[in-house]
């Protein structure tokens, strides 16, 4: 953007020019390091005097009482820093990030999912000793499905086994990464002290009498790592050749690149998600922490850096949003949260135009307006009041009711539906009764506010038995959403044990034929519907389609008719599951000049369904996780029969060192526990994670058991 353009999107009264302005996120695998990287930058960004700690519940970003018994991130905490680079294109330039520090954990990878859809780059971090582990993928992919810019923190230098380069190699093999050290370690494990800049070629030698990281040496690069450093920058301008045609030039006619040259090219590249650049250090050792702080500065894009945000009108138009003060407002709702003091609390990110307290905005989903009667700025659990928020920002807002996550808030008049986040369906499920009766309401109470807060959480009620099920990602996320109730609504309430959200899918095609009629003393109903159900691949979801002629079903039940279809597909006829992967075409029908209506059409719809889904060869499909297991050598054999036992597919074996690593596709039916078992075979020395991967067709003596002791039922 050009500096005119850039000084017309900043209102004169901002602090923060939208050129200085960073919203950041940090995510990686569970124990890689996010939430302790977190506490270093607010450490030496001047936000926090003392470093707290995951293992002693300490942390800033870990504020729930979970997260700090557990030692894990469950929400994703929002905190707002400032930073001021040494040297580089904004040296001496006081910086705003904004930063989410997200989960690792894949039970709560929505909280990832919805963090990545309003950021503008992130900070991945990654083990030295483990590499590139199962959710390190899931967080890149959903990285890339947002098209977030990112760097690469390799953590843990100081760990025993830690390796640099075999971590960006697994980069490179399982993320298909173009990783590059822009960065490179002086020495490893205990002998790590300091890093080498490759863009200036100079050193940073950690003092060893100042525990704390903020005092480094920046020195000639040592004797021993000069051949190292020649050799990685060359491999790091040839890399960014391909993204900066200048570079390339005078790279090619020999001229000496500066370190802005360098530095001006990986911004470049970082921006078109064609690049990684790699930083090492050990968060927990307090070193290297400032060089992921300065590569966020120079390197991860300002709103401005980005194509304009995505939306629609009402009519379905397309529109742009970009980043400027004196636009129309708009922003987008990404999460909700409950909060003791000031009830409910709305994240925002600011997409365009000013937000002041005291605003009624529009929402384009319910048709209503909300009027915004507090501004805040988080800072994990606490807050600070603002008066503005401006395009760029992430800020809280405190006075709207009927707003959910993924809900675009505008002004009056400015039509325009922000793309919101997706999110995963639930895999698992259990049911919830209350203790007793004083319990019955607060738990209503409870479970409508969580369900708000977390989208992958879903509450509904069974008509057979009218118990109450809730759905999740996980074991770990249901057992949280319990204990929540517990602690924070103060509700008694028993679970029953959990239960898979199984599928149902075709597997054949063919037709079906539905007809409602009754005849009562006065007028009567009639509805015909022919339709014809066709498999569609794995994962492609529902079509349903009108392919009627000459009016042989008038215009107006074709949609009761579809919706009826679409009723019936929540029920299939194995075991009343829902039905996934299918077309559905409607062809053909009749009606009655008289009798026919809307609600006859749609049984005729519902009927036809179940009549063609009968035939069409019906099958239970169930979730398949991808497990992998890291466990010393000797218990490698114990495990992988285990995990045979358990109906799993082993799919590879990786060795590194006196440990192996197992990688295997297990239904999720046969995984309940499975944390108990795998530190029993191991004694305690062996982790494992798992992921949802895929549905799969049930086994037919699996299927015998499950219809043995299904509640659901047929039709």
């Amino acid at each position: 953007m050009s500096a005119t353009s850039t000084a017309s999107a900043n209102s004169p009264k901002r602090k923060f020019p939208l050129e200085h302005t960073r919203n950041i996120g940090i995510a990686a695998h569970i124990d890689a390091g996010k939430t302790t990287t977190t506490e270093r930058i607010l450490f030496y960004a001047g936000v926090v005097h003392k470093m707290g700690e995951v293992h002693e519940g300490s942390a800033v970003t870990d504020w729930m009482e979970q997260e700090r018994e557990r030692g894990i991130t469950i929400t994703s905490a929002a905190i707002t820093c400032n930073w001021t680079n040494q040297e580089g294109p904004f040296a001496g330039i006081c910086n705003k990030i904004n930063i989410i520090d997200t989960p690792g954990h894949v039970d709560f990878t929505a909280e990832v999912e919805r963090s990545l859809r309003v950021l503008d780059g992130t900070i991945g971090v990654f083990c030295a000793v483990a590499g590139v582990q199962p959710q390190s993928e899931t967080v890149w992919r959903q990285m890339t499905k947002y098209h977030v810019p990112r760097i690469a923190f390799v953590n843990k230098m100081d760990r025993v086994g830690a390796d640099f380069f075999a971590a960006i190699e697994s980069m490179r093999e399982r993320l298909a990464a173009n990783a590059h050290p822009i960065f490179l370690p002086i020495g490893s494990e205990e002998d790590f002290i300091g890093l080498i800049d490759l863009a200036s070629m100079n050193a940073r030698i950690y003092d060893a009498a100042d525990p704390s990281g903020m005092t480094f040496d920046v020195t000639e690069i040592p004797a021993d790592y000069v051949d190292q450093a020649n050799e990685y920058r060359e491999k790091l301008i040839e890399a960014l050749a391909d993204f900066d045609d200048a570079l390339a030039d005078k790279y090619l006619e020999g001229e000496e690149l500066s370190a802005d040259d360098i530095r001006a090219a990986i911004r470049a590249a970082t921006i078109s998600l064609g690049f990684c650049g790699v930083i090492p250090g050990s968060a927990f050792k307090n070193k290297g922490v400032q060089a992921v702080l300065e590569s966020v500065v120079n390197y991860l894009p300002c709103p401005l850096d980005l194509p304009p945000m995505k939306g629609e009108t009402e009519q379905g138009r397309d529109l742009e949003v970009a980043p400027d003060d004196n636009a129309q407002f708009a922003g987008l709702a990404f999460k909700l949260m409950n909060d003791g003091y000031v009830g409910k609390l709305v994240f925002m990110r600011v997409y365009s135009g000013t937000l002041a307290k005291g605003t009624a905005l529009y929402n384009p989903r319910t048709g209503k307006t909300e009027r915004i009667s507090r501004l805040l700025v988080m800072k994990a659990d606490s807050r600070e009041d603002i008066d503005v928020a401006y395009s760029g920002d992430i800020c809280a807002i405190v006075g709207a009711r009927d707003v959910v996550t993924g809900d675009t808030l505008c002004a009056k008049g400015f039509d325009v539906r922000l793309e919101p986040p997706t999110f995963p369906e639930p895999v698992i499920s259990m049911s919830i009764e209350p203790k007793t009766t004083a319990d019955q309401e607060k738990m209503a109470t409870g479970l409508q506010r969580l369900s708000e807060e977390d989208p992958t959480f879903v509450v509904s009620s069974d008509e057979e038995t009218g118990q109450t099920i809730i759905a999740g990602m996980g074991e770990l996320h249901l057992e949280i959403i319990k204990d929540r109730l517990f602690r924070e609504f103060k509700v008694g309430a028993e679970a029953g044990r959990p239960q898979i959200a199984y599928r149902e899918t075709v597997t054949m095609a063919s037709e079906g034929e539905g007809k409602f009629v009754r005849q009562t003393g006065g007028s009567g109903q009639y509805g015909h519907a022919r339709i014809k159900l066709e498999p569609l691949e794995r994962g492609a979801g529902i079509e349903i389609v009108d392919k009627t002629v000459g009016g042989v079903i008038p215009k107006e039940f074709i949609k009761p008719t579809l919706d009826g279809i679409r009723e019936a597909a929540n029920n299939g006829s194995v075991c009343g599951y829902p039905v996934v992967d299918f077309k559905v075409t409607l062809f053909d029908g009749s009606f009655h000049e008289v009798d026919s209506s809307e609600m006859s059409f749609k049984m005729a719809g519902i009927f036809a369904f179940r009549d063609a889904m009968e035939k069409a060869g019906p099958q239970l499909l169930e979730p398949m996780m991808k497990v992998e297991v890291e466990t010393p050598d000797e218990y490698q054999g114990d495990i992988m029969g285990d995990l045979n036992r358990r109906r799993g597919q082993i799919q590879n074996v990786v060795g590194k060192t006196a440990f192996v690593t197992i990688a295997a596709l297990v239904p999720l039916q046969e995984m309940f526990g499975y944390a108990t078992v795998v530190r029993s075979l191991s004694k305690g020395r062996a982790s494992y994670s798992m992921q949802p991967e895929s549905f799969e067709a049930v086994p037919q003596n699996v299927l015998n058991k499950i219809l043995e002791t299904s509640t659901r039922g047929r039709y």
